[in-house]
């Protein structure tokens, strides 16, 4: 079962959200698609990486989005990406809809974009779309909530194609109780002449422990 980075419609999906609302009834829509997210895997069971059904090829993010869904791993992610209503709409205005088009989107007649996000990239989502530009470096911010054990405590993996350099601080998470909320800031650089030689290039971040991998996807392009 394939989950894309943008979508859940489809009717397995929409299935194993409700089954997770079940078992979490106070976990928001954000929290289920984030638990779905990062326990999905890429790999086969020979630890091959998935392959694209209609070429055959291996496939990329970009056909299979995070992965298999694994609903065993789902009910219990250990840490979630968590987004309220509100930071949606400001993800939204900073893409410069207009004041219509948001509401049609959200369906409120009274929605301003009094605030909105600096960079669409800076909305707290299960995945990382890194655009370089004009500039070589890209930094984003992300929080992570703590549905496991308290005391739990994670360290990060990155894997990063040799373009660019990736650095995620701080290294380690420590969560005191159930419901904690850490923070940490993620710094991608292109590596000089980067964008002459690659169009995509993919890897992740992951936050581990003992009992929980916690992955998610990260997508590179150049403009020229």
């Amino acid at each position: 079962m394939n989950l894309v980075g943008t979508s859940m419609s489809c009717p397995h999906i929409s299935g194993l959200a409700a089954l997770l609302k079940a078992a979490h009834p106070d976990w928001s829509p954000s929290a289920i698609k984030s638990a779905l997210m990062t326990t999905a895997y890429t790999h086969d069971n020979t630890k091959s990486p998935l392959r694209d059904a209609a070429e055959g090829a291996f496939s990329t993010p970009w056909a299979h989005g995070a992965g298999h869904v694994d609903p065993r791993k789902a009910l219990s992610p250990g840490l979630v990406y968590d987004c309220t209503a509100t930071d949606y709409i400001a993800f939204l205005c900073s893409l410069n809809y207009t004041i219509e088009h948001l509401q049609a989107i959200v369906k409120r007649p009274n929605i301003t974009c009094s605030r909105k996000l600096a960079d669409p990239g800076q909305l707290n989502y299960p995945s990382f779309s890194v655009l370089f530009g004009k500039s070589r470096v890209v930094r984003y911010t992300r929080v992570l909530t703590n549905v496991g054990a308290a005391g739990s405590v994670y360290r990060v993996a990155i894997d990063a194609p040799p373009t660019v350099v990736v650095t995620v601080k701080p290294t380690r998470l420590a969560f005191g109780n159930v419901g904690d909320k850490q923070r940490y800031t993620v710094t991608f650089v292109s590596k000089k002449g980067a964008d002459e030689t690659t169009s995509d290039a993919f890897g992740s971040i992951a936050w581990n422990n003992a009992q929980n991998q916690v992955k998610s996807p990260v997508a590179f392009s150049w403009t020229r």
